[in-house]
């Protein structure tokens, strides 16, 4: 299997998912980031909305932009296409569940993915289906806090926050997983 194709999932995308698919590529080596296929949505979304520029402001914060971004709505196509999909809250991997179930066995929220993947071994398919994703019962702990209707320094401390998470599970995206 090449590299995945990743799925970020959040409300509205124009925030976290936009957050979280521009800090990805920033984790990816050069080498393997024309491989790697990033796609963001939402779950709610009017579709076609450039992100807000709180998120954009964010994102310069790190340095990192996502200058072609228009919001789009989850469909059928992105459930059958993504290898992983990873939800920024619980409430998306819900949504997945719920509206998408032949792709819940490939959705997580980005907190458990960054805490559990990095560990699993094999390769990427086998490692996303040790997890038990479909049956994880969601727990509040996982969930990105939703910076919408904060603050700038709210939509930093996201962006922050996702850099980090993405930095313990972008080395376990690769067809064979961290090297150990």
């Amino acid at each position: 299997m090449s590299a995945p194709h990743i799925l970020f999932l959040c409300t509205g995308n124009a925030a976290r998912s936009v957050m979280a698919g521009a800090i990805l590529g920033a984790h990816v080596p050069d080498s393997e980031i024309q491989a790697l296929e990033i796609t963001t949505a939402g779950t709610h979304v009017i579709e076609g909305m450039p992100m807000s520029w709180r998120t954009r402001s964010a994102l310069e914060g790190l340095e990192l932009s996502a200058p072609t971004h228009r919001s789009m709505q989850m469909r059928d196509l992105h459930a059958k296409s993504a290898d992983l999909i990873v939800g920024l809250a619980g409430e998306h991997v819900a949504y997945v569940r719920r509206v998408h179930p032949e792709a819940a066995a490939r959705t997580g929220t980005l907190r458990r993915l960054a805490r559990d993947l990095p560990t699993a071994t094999g390769s990427f398919t086998a490692r996303v289906e040790s997890l038990g994703l479909a049956a994880v019962t969601l727990e509040p702990w996982e969930d990105v806090d939703d910076p919408a209707g904060g603050d700038l320094p709210e939509f930093e401390a996201c962006a922050r926050d996702i850099h980090a998470l993405l930095a313990d599970l972008a080395p376990a995206l690769g067809s064979e997983g961290p090297s150990r």
